[in-house]
């Protein structure tokens, strides 16, 4: 197993709805260490950067639309194989094909109202962690 981070978004409607706390702690008791968190409202040119690979795609206004609808709380979870573990709690990005007891589907809609963002890979877990928080920003404890 390797130690590995990854950028969580807890989306709009996460937020919203109030289920943070309630998704937190199931990262929490994962076993994974939070490193850095905060809520932030997303700007057009950090949504055009996260989401460039469809950024040309006729739906990308409508993502725009719905992450910049609430603040959102961002935060760093590291962990072993924090990746791949994350991603199995949450489910499929389409929350009506995810299994009761994941995090979406529990709580998400559909393949945008979805609760969550999380990396997809060690690679873009590190550069989405810049990304999102300054050096001084990320804490070990």
């Amino acid at each position: 197993m390797s130690t590995e981070r990854s950028l969580i978004l807890l989306k709009p409607d996460c937020v919203t709805k109030s289920h943070c706390g309630e998704v937190i702690d199931r990262f929490e008791k994962a076993g994974f260490r939070i490193r850095g968190a905060k809520m932030i409202r997303l700007s057009n040119e950090l949504l055009a950067e996260h989401y460039s690979h469809v950024a040309d795609k006729p739906f990308f206004p409508s993502i725009v639309a719905f992450m910049q609808s609430a603040p959102v709380i961002a935060l760093i979870l590291e962990g072993d194989d924090v990746i791949a573990k994350v991603r199995g709690m949450l489910g499929p990005t389409n929350s009506k094909e995810a299994q009761p007891g994941t995090i979406r589907g529990d709580f998400g809609e559909d393949m945008m109202i979805n609760i969550c963002h999380a990396s997809d890979s060690p690679e873009n877990g590190e550069i989405e962690v810049k990304r999102f928080f300054r050096d001084e920003e990320v804490f070990t404890y």
